[in-house]
């Protein structure tokens, strides 16, 4: 697919869709965001005033769709959470509106359905990994967000002992004991 701008120029097909991913709390602070175009967007200050910007115009919006900056951002917002994925202007609503879906279906799956942010707080690490099984450089990896829980939930049988936390070997040994009375 060839895509044209109102002057008639043509624009060549990329697999470099996706400009950026970010999660922001209620008022507009960053939780988690990667952006994946070297051009757009290139300090941390420059991202953030963005994000504010961003967070200023769809907190209140009963939309999911925004140009801003030159960037097409599609968004969804979840009781103390704001997910948005932002792509060129030119680029496909949809695609966009699917990595979004994928993003939080995910995070929805990983979190047990709470999605709310100190929950995400608490599994950043898993969050992490949601966001590079979804998206890598800009292309777009996976959508399906069954396929990219499952390799992105962190299993405590493949962390060492040693690396775990307390809760997460107390956590085991009642798993383990449960398991072995029920047998």
């Amino acid at each position: 697919m060839v895509h044209t701008t109102m002057e008639g120029s043509l624009f060549e097909p990329t697999l470099y869709i996706v400009k950026g991913m970010c999660i922001l709390d209620n008022e507009g602070n960053r939780i988690l965001a990667k952006y994946y175009d070297k051009n757009i967007l290139t300090t941390t200050k420059e991202q953030k005033s963005f994000e504010k910007n961003l967070f200023n115009k769809t907190h209140r919006a009963n939309a999911e769709i925004i140009m801003l900056d030159g960037l097409t951002c599609v968004y969804k917002s979840n009781v103390d959470l704001f997910f948005y994925v932002m792509g060129s202007s030119h680029e496909n609503e949809l695609i966009l509106q699917s990595v979004l879906n994928a993003l939080y279906e995910s995070v929805s799956i990983l979190l047990r359905r709470n999605v709310e942010k100190r929950v995400i707080m608490e599994n950043l690490d898993s969050v992490m990994l949601a966001f590079d099984e979804i998206c890598d450089g800009g292309v777009i990896l996976d959508s399906d967000p069954t396929s990219i829980v499952g390799r992105a939930a962190l299993r405590t049988e493949d962390v060492p002992l040693g690396e775990q936390t307390v809760a997460q070997v107390l956590q085991s040994a009642k798993e383990q004991l449960k398991w072995s009375l029920l047998k």
